[in-house]
């Protein structure tokens, strides 16, 4: 599939203050995560920043949190953003087919916000350069699921270069500077 900014939503889960520092690669997927939503509110692609149980995992960390939109950070107890019925209903009122995913831990929230997208007939994309788990070997058993379960599995610079779409616009000179 390719991913296109009219058609898509972009979903930051859980980089909360608590779980980060935990993280491996957490500032690779940190600073992808911020190129992404950078180009998402340039692009005007809708943006959802998830919490998990902010109580005792903190919340975002500044750097994610500092460019969600006002309003944009929702709370949740399940694992899977989908399977929260607050969060769940943010993003259907998007009205989005594709969801593009950043976020922790790529084989617990992260995978099971996809595979939930995937059952319910969105198209999502995981990032794989901005997403972390605590454990590499956890991080690439959940690209493998994934893959495995048809949901396209993509670098941050992929869906920079779709949501483009082609050089010499506007959009392409504001974003450049992001592509590295």
């Amino acid at each position: 599939m390719l991913i296109e900014a009219r058609r898509s939503a972009l979903l930051i889960v859980d980089m909360q203050e608590r779980l980060m520092p935990a993280m491996d690669g957490a500032e690779a997927a940190t600073g992808n995560a911020a190129r992404l939503m950078q180009a998402a509110g340039r692009l005007g692609v809708p943006l959802l920043v998830s919490e998990q149980y902010p109580k005792g995992l903190g919340r975002t960390v500044p750097a994610i949190a500092a460019l969600a939109p006002t309003g944009g950070i929702a709370e949740k107890l399940s694992f899977s953003c989908l399977a929260d019925p607050g969060w769940r209903a943010r993003f259907e009122k998007l009205d989005r087919r594709q969801a593009v995913l950043a976020g922790v831990e790529a084989h617990v929230c992260v995978l099971q916000t996809a595979l939930a997208l995937k059952a319910a007939g969105y198209e999502p994309a995981v990032v794989a350069d901005a997403v972390a788990s605590r454990r590499p070997d956890s991080r690439a058993a959940a690209f493998d699921r994934l893959r495995q379960n048809g949901v396209e599995v993509v670098t941050a610079e992929m869906v920079l270069f779709e949501w483009l779409g082609q050089a010499g616009t506007p959009e392409f000179k504001a974003l450049s500077g992001l592509i590295r």
